[in-house]
Protein backbone atom coordinates (compact mmCIF):
# COMPACT_ATOMS: atom_id res chain seq x y z
CA UNK A 1 0.00 0.00 0.00
CA UNK A 2 1.26 3.49 -0.79
CA UNK A 3 0.42 6.76 0.98
CA UNK A 4 -1.71 9.10 -1.13
CA UNK A 5 -2.82 11.94 1.12
CA UNK A 6 -3.85 12.17 4.74
CA UNK A 7 -7.35 12.04 6.22
CA UNK A 8 -8.89 13.80 9.19
CA UNK A 9 -8.50 12.69 12.79
CA UNK A 10 -11.55 10.44 13.10
CA UNK A 11 -11.29 10.15 16.88
CA UNK A 12 -11.80 13.91 17.21
CA UNK A 13 -14.72 13.81 14.78
CA UNK A 14 -16.43 10.91 16.55
CA UNK A 15 -15.97 12.54 19.98
CA UNK A 16 -17.65 15.75 18.77
CA UNK A 17 -20.49 13.83 17.08
CA UNK A 18 -21.13 11.88 20.28
CA UNK A 19 -21.20 15.15 22.24
CA UNK A 20 -23.73 16.61 19.79
CA UNK A 21 -26.01 13.57 20.03
CA UNK A 22 -25.70 13.43 23.82
CA UNK A 23 -26.39 17.15 24.05
CA UNK A 24 -29.57 16.82 21.99
CA UNK A 25 -30.85 14.00 24.21
CA UNK A 26 -30.09 15.88 27.43
CA UNK A 27 -31.50 19.19 26.15
CA UNK A 28 -34.78 17.45 25.35
CA UNK A 29 -35.00 15.98 28.82
CA UNK A 30 -33.91 19.17 30.57
CA UNK A 31 -36.21 21.48 28.60
CA UNK A 32 -39.37 19.40 28.13
CA UNK A 33 -41.22 20.62 31.23
CA UNK A 34 -40.38 24.26 30.61
CA UNK A 35 -41.20 23.96 26.89
CA UNK A 36 -44.57 22.37 27.68
CA UNK A 37 -45.51 25.28 29.92
CA UNK A 38 -44.16 28.08 27.74
CA UNK A 39 -44.55 26.65 24.23
CA UNK A 40 -47.31 24.03 24.70
CA UNK A 41 -44.97 21.40 23.27
CA UNK A 42 -42.43 19.28 25.13
CA UNK A 43 -40.18 19.29 22.06
CA UNK A 44 -40.50 23.01 21.34
CA UNK A 45 -37.03 23.95 22.57
CA UNK A 46 -35.16 20.85 21.47
CA UNK A 47 -36.45 21.33 17.91
CA UNK A 48 -34.68 24.69 17.81
CA UNK A 49 -31.59 23.05 19.26
CA UNK A 50 -31.64 20.33 16.61
CA UNK A 51 -31.84 22.97 13.88
CA UNK A 52 -28.71 24.67 15.24
CA UNK A 53 -26.93 21.31 15.53
CA UNK A 54 -27.73 20.49 11.89
CA UNK A 55 -26.43 23.89 10.80
CA UNK A 56 -23.33 23.25 12.91
CA UNK A 57 -22.74 19.90 11.20
CA UNK A 58 -22.97 21.48 7.74
CA UNK A 59 -20.59 24.25 8.80
CA UNK A 60 -18.16 21.74 10.35
CA UNK A 61 -17.99 19.55 7.23
CA UNK A 62 -17.64 22.68 5.08
CA UNK A 63 -14.71 23.98 7.17
CA UNK A 64 -13.18 20.52 7.22
CA UNK A 65 -12.61 20.71 3.46
CA UNK A 66 -11.09 24.21 3.30
CA UNK A 67 -7.34 24.57 3.67
CA UNK A 68 -6.88 26.40 6.97
CA UNK A 69 -4.00 28.43 5.46
CA UNK A 70 -6.58 30.34 3.39
CA UNK A 71 -7.73 32.12 6.55
CA UNK A 72 -4.38 33.89 7.01
CA UNK A 73 -5.15 37.04 4.97
CA UNK A 74 -8.67 37.22 6.43
CA UNK A 75 -8.03 37.05 10.18
CA UNK A 76 -7.44 40.78 10.72
CA UNK A 77 -10.51 41.89 8.78
CA UNK A 78 -12.78 39.31 10.37
CA UNK A 79 -11.59 40.42 13.81
CA UNK A 80 -12.21 44.08 12.96
CA UNK A 81 -15.67 43.14 11.72
CA UNK A 82 -16.42 41.23 14.93
CA UNK A 83 -15.30 44.23 16.99
CA UNK A 84 -17.73 46.41 15.02
CA UNK A 85 -20.47 43.86 15.73
CA UNK A 86 -19.68 44.11 19.44
CA UNK A 87 -20.03 47.90 19.23
CA UNK A 88 -23.35 47.52 17.40
CA UNK A 89 -24.52 45.06 20.05
CA UNK A 90 -23.82 47.59 22.77
CA UNK A 91 -25.71 50.31 20.88
CA UNK A 92 -28.50 48.38 19.14
CA UNK A 93 -28.68 45.00 20.88
CA UNK A 94 -31.80 44.07 22.77
CA UNK A 95 -31.45 43.61 26.51
CA UNK A 96 -32.08 40.22 28.09
CA UNK A 97 -31.89 40.15 31.90
CA UNK A 98 -30.14 43.52 31.91
CA UNK A 99 -27.47 42.62 29.34
CA UNK A 100 -27.21 43.54 25.66
CA UNK A 101 -25.53 40.47 24.17
CA UNK A 102 -27.59 39.66 21.11
CA UNK A 103 -28.21 41.10 17.66
CA UNK A 104 -31.26 40.19 15.64
CA UNK A 105 -30.36 39.39 12.01
CA UNK A 106 -33.10 38.27 9.66
CA UNK A 107 -35.26 37.03 12.51
CA UNK A 108 -32.37 35.09 14.06
CA UNK A 109 -30.48 36.08 17.20
CA UNK A 110 -26.69 36.20 16.92
CA UNK A 111 -24.27 36.50 19.81
CA UNK A 112 -21.30 38.54 18.48
CA UNK A 113 -19.10 37.65 21.46
CA UNK A 114 -18.91 34.07 20.13
CA UNK A 115 -17.79 35.35 16.74
CA UNK A 116 -15.26 37.71 18.34
CA UNK A 117 -13.86 34.93 20.54
CA UNK A 118 -12.82 32.74 17.62
CA UNK A 119 -11.87 35.72 15.41
CA UNK A 120 -9.44 36.84 18.11
CA UNK A 121 -7.89 33.39 18.44
CA UNK A 122 -7.45 33.09 14.66
CA UNK A 123 -5.76 36.49 14.43
CA UNK A 124 -3.52 35.82 17.43
CA UNK A 125 -2.45 32.55 15.81
CA UNK A 126 -1.61 34.44 12.62
CA UNK A 127 0.36 37.15 14.45
CA UNK A 128 2.25 34.62 16.56
CA UNK A 129 3.19 32.59 13.50
CA UNK A 130 4.47 35.69 11.66
CA UNK A 131 6.08 37.71 14.44
CA UNK A 132 7.14 35.16 17.01
CA UNK A 133 10.73 36.47 17.03
CA UNK A 134 9.45 39.90 18.12
CA UNK A 135 7.27 38.60 20.95
CA UNK A 136 10.04 38.92 23.52
CA UNK A 137 10.03 42.70 22.96
CA UNK A 138 7.23 44.34 24.95
CA UNK A 139 6.70 47.36 22.70
CA UNK A 140 6.81 45.80 19.24
CA UNK A 141 5.71 42.24 20.06
CA UNK A 142 3.71 41.81 23.25
CA UNK A 143 1.85 45.13 23.48
CA UNK A 144 0.13 44.98 20.04
CA UNK A 145 -1.28 41.55 20.91
CA UNK A 146 -2.59 42.91 24.20
CA UNK A 147 -4.32 45.75 22.33
CA UNK A 148 -6.32 43.22 20.29
CA UNK A 149 -7.14 41.13 23.36
CA UNK A 150 -8.05 44.19 25.43
CA UNK A 151 -10.33 45.63 22.74
CA UNK A 152 -12.39 42.45 22.45
CA UNK A 153 -12.52 41.76 26.19
CA UNK A 154 -13.50 45.35 27.05
CA UNK A 155 -16.38 45.37 24.58
CA UNK A 156 -17.63 42.03 25.92
CA UNK A 157 -17.33 43.16 29.53
CA UNK A 158 -19.44 46.30 28.99
CA UNK A 159 -22.41 44.30 27.62
CA UNK A 160 -22.04 43.27 30.53
CA UNK A 161 -20.77 39.71 30.13
CA UNK A 162 -18.12 39.04 32.75
CA UNK A 163 -17.97 35.27 32.25
CA UNK A 164 -17.33 35.37 28.49
CA UNK A 165 -14.98 38.34 28.81
CA UNK A 166 -12.86 36.61 31.43
CA UNK A 167 -12.77 33.38 29.43
CA UNK A 168 -11.68 35.20 26.26
CA UNK A 169 -8.97 37.00 28.22
CA UNK A 170 -7.71 33.73 29.72
CA UNK A 171 -7.66 32.05 26.29
CA UNK A 172 -5.81 34.97 24.70
CA UNK A 173 -3.18 35.05 27.45
CA UNK A 174 -2.77 31.29 27.24
CA UNK A 175 -2.15 31.44 23.50
CA UNK A 176 0.43 34.23 23.59
CA UNK A 177 2.23 32.53 26.47
CA UNK A 178 2.39 29.28 24.51
CA UNK A 179 3.57 31.37 21.56
CA UNK A 180 6.66 32.44 23.48
CA UNK A 181 5.74 35.56 25.47
CA UNK A 182 7.89 36.31 28.48
CA UNK A 183 6.32 35.29 31.77
CA UNK A 184 7.38 38.66 33.21
CA UNK A 185 5.28 40.46 30.58
CA UNK A 186 2.28 38.22 31.28
CA UNK A 187 2.53 38.75 35.05
CA UNK A 188 3.02 42.51 34.63
CA UNK A 189 -0.12 42.69 32.49
CA UNK A 190 -2.16 40.71 35.00
CA UNK A 191 -0.92 42.91 37.85
CA UNK A 192 -1.78 46.09 35.96
CA UNK A 193 -5.27 44.83 35.11
CA UNK A 194 -6.10 43.55 38.60
CA UNK A 195 -7.38 46.91 40.00
CA UNK A 196 -9.65 47.38 36.96
CA UNK A 197 -10.96 43.84 37.35
CA UNK A 198 -11.74 44.35 41.05
CA UNK A 199 -13.48 47.64 40.28
CA UNK A 200 -15.56 45.94 37.59
CA UNK A 201 -16.55 43.12 39.93
CA UNK A 202 -17.85 45.49 42.64
CA UNK A 203 -19.52 47.87 40.17
CA UNK A 204 -22.72 45.82 39.96
CA UNK A 205 -24.69 44.54 42.98
CA UNK A 206 -25.54 41.20 41.37
CA UNK A 207 -21.85 40.42 40.79
CA UNK A 208 -21.07 41.23 44.41
CA UNK A 209 -23.92 38.97 45.57
CA UNK A 210 -22.55 36.08 43.54
CA UNK A 211 -19.07 36.52 44.96
CA UNK A 212 -20.31 36.89 48.54
CA UNK A 213 -22.58 33.87 48.12
CA UNK A 214 -19.70 31.80 46.83
CA UNK A 215 -17.36 32.67 49.71
CA UNK A 216 -20.17 32.39 52.28
CA UNK A 217 -20.38 36.01 53.43
CA UNK A 218 -23.78 36.81 52.05
CA UNK A 219 -25.77 36.37 55.26
CA UNK A 220 -29.39 35.47 54.59
CA UNK A 221 -28.90 36.42 50.96
CA UNK A 222 -26.43 33.54 50.65
CA UNK A 223 -29.33 31.14 50.95
CA UNK A 224 -31.97 33.11 49.09
CA UNK A 225 -29.94 34.51 46.18
CA UNK A 226 -30.87 33.22 42.75
CA UNK A 227 -27.31 32.17 41.96
CA UNK A 228 -26.95 30.20 45.16
CA UNK A 229 -30.41 28.64 44.79
CA UNK A 230 -29.47 27.47 41.31
CA UNK A 231 -26.23 26.01 42.60
CA UNK A 232 -27.95 24.20 45.48
CA UNK A 233 -30.53 22.69 43.15
CA UNK A 234 -27.77 21.61 40.79
CA UNK A 235 -25.90 19.84 43.58
CA UNK A 236 -29.13 18.15 44.65
CA UNK A 237 -29.40 16.83 41.10
CA UNK A 238 -25.95 15.25 41.33
CA UNK A 239 -26.92 13.72 44.68
CA UNK A 240 -30.11 12.25 43.25
CA UNK A 241 -28.16 10.64 40.42
CA UNK A 242 -25.75 8.65 42.56
CA UNK A 243 -23.58 6.19 40.65
CA UNK A 244 -25.86 5.08 37.81
CA UNK A 245 -28.45 7.89 37.69
CA UNK A 246 -32.23 7.87 37.83
CA UNK A 247 -32.58 7.09 34.12
CA UNK A 248 -33.10 8.96 30.87
CA UNK A 249 -35.91 11.50 31.10
CA UNK A 250 -36.49 10.84 34.82
CA UNK A 251 -34.90 14.01 36.21
CA UNK A 252 -36.79 15.75 39.00
CA UNK A 253 -34.72 18.93 38.96
CA UNK A 254 -35.83 19.75 35.41
CA UNK A 255 -39.39 20.18 36.68
CA UNK A 256 -38.68 23.88 37.31
CA UNK A 257 -36.65 23.25 40.47
CA UNK A 258 -33.42 24.03 38.61
CA UNK A 259 -33.79 27.30 36.63
CA UNK A 260 -32.65 27.08 32.99
CA UNK A 261 -31.56 23.48 33.46
CA UNK A 262 -31.09 23.13 29.70
CA UNK A 263 -28.43 25.88 29.62
CA UNK A 264 -25.53 26.61 31.91
CA UNK A 265 -26.53 23.97 34.50
CA UNK A 266 -27.22 21.12 32.09
CA UNK A 267 -24.27 19.17 33.54
CA UNK A 268 -26.37 18.69 36.67
CA UNK A 269 -29.11 17.02 34.61
CA UNK A 270 -26.46 14.69 33.16
CA UNK A 271 -25.38 13.84 36.71
CA UNK A 272 -28.95 13.21 37.86
CA UNK A 273 -30.11 11.09 34.92
CA UNK A 274 -26.87 9.23 34.18
CA UNK A 275 -25.08 9.41 37.51
CA UNK A 276 -21.36 9.40 38.13
CA UNK A 277 -20.89 7.02 35.19
CA UNK A 278 -22.49 9.50 32.79
CA UNK A 279 -20.53 12.50 34.03
CA UNK A 280 -17.23 10.60 33.86
CA UNK A 281 -18.07 9.47 30.32
CA UNK A 282 -18.80 13.07 29.32
CA UNK A 283 -15.60 14.36 30.88
CA UNK A 284 -13.77 11.53 29.12
CA UNK A 285 -14.98 12.85 25.75
CA UNK A 286 -13.56 16.30 26.51
CA UNK A 287 -10.32 14.71 27.71
CA UNK A 288 -10.16 12.85 24.41
CA UNK A 289 -10.58 16.15 22.55
CA UNK A 290 -7.81 17.67 24.65
CA UNK A 291 -5.33 14.87 23.97
CA UNK A 292 -6.15 14.64 20.26
CA UNK A 293 -6.10 18.42 19.84
CA UNK A 294 -2.67 18.71 21.45
CA UNK A 295 -1.39 15.87 19.27
CA UNK A 296 -2.72 17.61 16.16
CA UNK A 297 -0.97 20.80 17.30
CA UNK A 298 2.28 18.93 17.86
CA UNK A 299 2.32 17.54 14.32
CA UNK A 300 0.81 20.59 12.55
CA UNK A 301 2.73 21.47 9.38
CA UNK A 302 3.34 25.11 10.38
CA UNK A 303 3.14 27.53 13.31
CA UNK A 304 -0.20 28.97 12.20
CA UNK A 305 -1.80 25.51 12.29
CA UNK A 306 -0.10 24.73 15.58
CA UNK A 307 -1.42 27.84 17.36
CA UNK A 308 -4.86 27.46 15.79
CA UNK A 309 -5.09 23.87 17.03
CA UNK A 310 -4.04 24.92 20.54
CA UNK A 311 -6.50 27.83 20.60
CA UNK A 312 -9.47 25.78 19.33
CA UNK A 313 -8.76 22.86 21.64
CA UNK A 314 -8.17 25.15 24.61
CA UNK A 315 -11.44 27.00 24.01
CA UNK A 316 -13.63 23.89 23.96
CA UNK A 317 -11.93 22.17 26.89
CA UNK A 318 -11.62 25.29 29.07
CA UNK A 319 -15.31 26.10 28.64
CA UNK A 320 -16.23 22.51 29.55
CA UNK A 321 -14.04 22.57 32.67
CA UNK A 322 -15.38 25.98 33.73
CA UNK A 323 -18.99 24.84 33.30
CA UNK A 324 -18.38 21.67 35.33
CA UNK A 325 -16.64 23.64 38.10
CA UNK A 326 -19.51 26.13 38.32
CA UNK A 327 -22.14 23.38 38.41
CA UNK A 328 -20.25 21.52 41.14
CA UNK A 329 -19.80 24.68 43.23
CA UNK A 330 -16.04 24.83 42.68
CA UNK A 331 -16.27 28.29 41.08
CA UNK A 332 -18.68 31.25 41.40
CA UNK A 333 -21.86 30.97 39.34
CA UNK A 334 -21.35 32.38 35.84
CA UNK A 335 -23.03 31.94 32.48
CA UNK A 336 -20.55 29.59 30.80
CA UNK A 337 -22.16 26.95 28.52
CA UNK A 338 -20.85 23.40 28.13
CA UNK A 339 -19.75 23.11 24.47
CA UNK A 340 -22.07 20.95 22.31
CA UNK A 341 -24.12 19.94 25.39
CA UNK A 342 -25.84 23.13 26.58
CA UNK A 343 -28.75 24.54 24.60
CA UNK A 344 -27.57 27.28 22.30
CA UNK A 345 -27.31 28.66 18.83
CA UNK A 346 -24.33 30.85 17.95
CA UNK A 347 -22.03 28.93 20.28
CA UNK A 348 -22.79 25.55 18.67
CA UNK A 349 -22.43 26.85 15.12
CA UNK A 350 -19.10 28.61 15.65
CA UNK A 351 -17.71 25.83 17.83
CA UNK A 352 -18.58 23.43 15.01
CA UNK A 353 -16.77 25.66 12.54
CA UNK A 354 -13.71 25.71 14.81
CA UNK A 355 -13.72 21.91 15.06
CA UNK A 356 -13.93 21.73 11.27
CA UNK A 357 -10.79 23.86 11.05
CA UNK A 358 -9.09 21.61 13.62
CA UNK A 359 -9.98 18.56 11.53
CA UNK A 360 -8.57 20.21 8.41
CA UNK A 361 -5.30 20.82 10.25
CA UNK A 362 -5.26 17.17 11.32
CA UNK A 363 -5.62 16.09 7.69
CA UNK A 364 -2.43 17.96 6.83
CA UNK A 365 -0.33 16.22 9.45
CA UNK A 366 1.32 12.82 9.11
CA UNK A 367 -0.92 11.31 11.81
CA UNK A 368 -3.33 9.54 9.46
CA UNK A 369 -1.92 8.72 6.00
CA UNK A 370 -4.69 7.72 3.60
CA UNK A 371 -3.87 4.54 1.74
CA UNK A 372 -4.56 3.51 -1.82
CA UNK A 373 -3.92 0.35 -3.70
CA UNK A 374 -0.40 0.20 -5.11
CA UNK A 375 -0.17 0.33 -8.88
CA UNK A 376 0.65 -3.03 -10.48
CA UNK A 377 4.31 -3.46 -11.17
CA UNK A 378 5.47 -3.52 -14.77
CA UNK A 379 7.40 -6.63 -15.68
CA UNK A 380 11.09 -5.95 -16.18
CA UNK A 381 12.31 -7.50 -19.46
CA UNK A 382 14.95 -10.12 -19.06
CA UNK A 383 17.93 -10.65 -21.26
CA UNK A 384 17.56 -13.39 -23.85
CA UNK A 385 19.07 -16.72 -22.90
CA UNK A 386 20.78 -17.13 -26.27
CA UNK A 387 24.46 -17.74 -25.91
CA UNK A 388 24.26 -18.42 -22.17
CA UNK A 389 25.64 -21.57 -20.76
CA UNK A 390 23.75 -23.20 -17.91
Amino acid sequence: MAADRNHIDRITLFAVLILMVAGTVVVYSASSTWAMQKMQSASGLVNKHITKVMIGLVVMFFAMNIDYKRYKPLTKWVLIGSILLLVMTRVLGGEVKGAARWLSVGGMSVQPSEIAKFALLFHLAFLLSNKREKLADFKTGFAPLMVWIGSVVLLIMVQPNFSTGSMVFALGMMLIYVGGARISHVLASLTALLPALLLYMVSAPYRMKRILSYVGFGGDETVTSTANYQLLQGIIGFGNGGILGVGMGMSKQRDLFLPESYGDFIFSIVGEEYGLVGTVFLIGLYLTLLLRGLKIAKYAPDDFGRYLAIGITGTIVLYAVANAMVTLGLAPTTGVPMPFISYGGTAIIFSSFAVGVLLNISAQTDLHPRERAAEPRTAVPTEPAVGKIY
